[in-house]
């Protein structure tokens, strides 16, 4: 769950290294680093904090070095201090590493190496990693790069790794297994990095590099092989990313750009797919697979977070929809306890990256069962986008903020266009609820625009509760999930304890915390589980509870009983948690902006979670 970035060419490097850092800097922030090849000697500078700490400390740094790479680290093993920061050295600092991943024998090999008179100076695998490739080279005598290959052959885990070397001035090597990594190609001049974003700058001719590929830039060549020494032709792709969807444009933080892009967002999740006038419903990336979706008896969902909770949604589409048996897993569970997966079971695996490590062991496990698989992710040329059979991309643009709040409404955009194509094809909705749903669905992007008009009074509400300890958050039926989902929104970013519950399970324990002091938010929109809310919301008052409720535009009752009110537009009560979870988004953004939060990058988490 690290940041890397690299560069070879005739730019100065440092500066180039830095900008995309700064764009990587959402996928770790505890510390970052960079190392320059000069004057014929390989230097090292790194810092704990944030890139600007490391910015500042080179205090605008000139360099004529035109290879480099850099590091911006979210800690997995070792404290985050300037020690542990990447890029760390060989044993006879000729070589110099970056790596995103875990390297999960590192201990056995590190003890191999202590013994050989290997110093170790960090608490990281990757300073083991770099240890073991140099001391491979030193014991075969072969070249680096088979001296990379031959030591990536005996690791276990997961890596993306660029390595420099002093003896190779113009040479990067870089190769991958589990951990995403994408190469820029320009004129004359290569990118290395996690993802796209520090490389749009520069060329949109990428090539994304897979598992147990090796990649080596030598004399302004780019050339490829796997671990079994099999040269491969890259693959070169177009960039379909924009510059402009990765800078703020104005905003204070990338959060709240993007929770006011969900309009665009969710347009763009539909466009091509769907279209009203003439009924017209078609996803390209389900292919020939549709038949094979409607005659599922069993579609297993997949996911983690802000994922697992879009899962949720659609297992109550799916089912209400398609008549289809659907179970939700957390992707990090799924595989830990020996599932009953058969061939003719649907895998569906949500991510918004395409790069999540336990959503990926989750695919190849189903994968090795026989199961179809299908992808909904966020990522062109994502690692989940080239593991399944078929899938959908969401089309929701870059997501800077750690927090997924257009991720979440656009998953869902995509799983109900796939839940009403199969229910079409099944024929268990009728063609006035199919063009019902379909006009709907246009509409939506208009009605989360209007949500957006209340935006000052939930700005006022937030202040009230700025400094409160505890939320908790309910909701039935469809609403359940966004009471899950807004409850993780206000954890993640102004770590507050929240939690959300169906509003039936109050009673079954949660309604012993209600007093003055605790703040309920109440998912109370027009469905057909409204009398049943109004009910639970009556239980809280009666304790005292003050009570938020995200209601139906022109609701007259539920206002006169709660102490705050936020209203939605109506629509369809398949389509939701589109509109309601917006007031949520607002509300924890606001919240912790108003605690001083970082609410892009809050702290212990990491935008992909690319380690298990």
């Amino acid at each position: 769950m690290c940041g890397i970035v690299a560069y070879v060419g005739s730019r100065e490097a440092y500066p180039l290294i830095i900008k995309g850092l700064k764009r990587l800097e959402y996928r770790g922030y505890d510390s970052s680093g960079v190392a320059l090849m000069e004057d014929a000697e390989l230097n090292i500078y790194k810092k704990k904090g944030k890139v600007s700490d490391l910015e500042s400390q080179l205090n605008g740094k000139q360099s004529n070095s035109t290879i480099g790479i850099g590091h911006t680290r979210w800690a997995t093993h070792g404290e985050p201090n300037d020690v542990n920061a990447h890029p760390h050295f060989s044993n006879d600092h000729k070589l110099a590493i970056i790596h995103n991943g875990i390297i999960e024998n590192y201990a056995s090999i590190k003890q191999n190496l202590v013994a050989k008179g290997h110093v170790f100076h960090s608490a990281t695998d990757t300073e083991v990693l770099i240890h073991f490739i140099e001391d491979v080279q030193k014991e075969t005598g072969t070249s680096l790069e088979e001296a990379v290959r031959l030591a990536l052959l005996e690791v276990v885990g997961a890596y993306a790794i660029v390595i420099m070397s002093v003896d190779f001035p113009d040479q990067l090597i870089a190769a991958r297994k589990g951990s995403p990594l994408v190469i820029g190609i320009g004129e004359d001049e290569f990118f290395f990095a996690s993802d796209a974003t520090p490389i749009i700058e520069y060329t949109k001719n990428v090539v994304y590099l897979d598992d147990y590929e090796v990649a080596i830039i030598r004399d302004g060549k780019l050339s490829i092989q796997n671990l079994d020494n099999t040269q491969k032709v890259p693959y070169i792709q177009k960039l379909e990313m924009e510059l402009e969807t990765i800078e703020k444009g104005g905003y204070d933080h990338f959060m709240i750009k993007e929770i006011f892009e969900q309009p665009r967002s969710i347009a763009d999740s539909m466009r091509g797919r769907l279209r009203a006038s003439d009924a017209h419903l078609q996803l390209g990336g389900l292919g020939d697979y549709i038949d094979e979706l409607a005659a599922a008896d069993r579609i297993v969902i997949v996911g983690c977070g802000t994922s697992w909770h879009a899962g949720l949604v659609a297992e109550y589409l799916f089912e209400e929809l398609a008549r289809i048996n659907v179970e939700v897993e957390y992707a990090s569970e799924f595989r830990y306890r020996n599932p009953v997966i058969k061939k003719n079971d649907i895998v569906i695996a949500i991510s918004q990256s395409g790069e999540t490590a336990d959503t990926l062991a989750a695919i190849e496990l189903a994968k090795s069962k026989g199961a179809t698989i299908f992808g909904v992710c966020n990522v062109v040329g994502s690692s989940i986008a080239r593991a399944t059979h078929a899938g959908a991309y969401t089309h929701a643009g870059p997501e800077i903020g750690v927090a997924s709040t257009k991720a979440f409404t656009a998953q869902v955009t995509v799983l109900t266009l796939i839940a009403i194509a199969v229910a079409k094809r099944k024929g268990t909705i009728s063609e006035e609820t199919y063009q019902q749903l379909l006009t709907e669905l246009e509409g939506i992007p208009a009605k989360v625009e209007k949500v957006f008009e209340n935006a000052a009074k939930i700005k006022e509400i937030a202040f009230i509760f700025t400094y409160v300890r505890n939320f908790i958050y309910l909701g039935r039926g469809l609403n359940f999930p966004v009471a899950l989902e807004g409850a993780l929104k206000l954890k993640e970013i102004s770590y507050i304890h929240a939690e959300g519950y169906p509003a039936a399970e109050m009673k079954h324990g949660p309604i012993a915390l209600i007093d003055e002091d605790m703040p309920v938010v109440f998912l109370a929109t027009k469905d057909g589980s409204y009398e049943k809310i109004v009910s639970n919301i009556q239980e809280v008052k009666a304790r005292k509870g003050r009570v938020i409720a995200i209601v139906t535009e022109g609701d007259t009752l539920i206002p006169g009983m709660v102490d705050f009110v936020i209203e939605v537009p109506e629509v369809h009560e398949i389509l939701t948690p589109l509109v309601s979870v917006i007031p949520l988004q607002l509300l924890s953004y606001y919240i912790a902006v108003m605690r001083g939060r970082n609410v892009d990058q809050p702290r212990n988490l990491a935008k992909s979670v690319t380690v298990e």
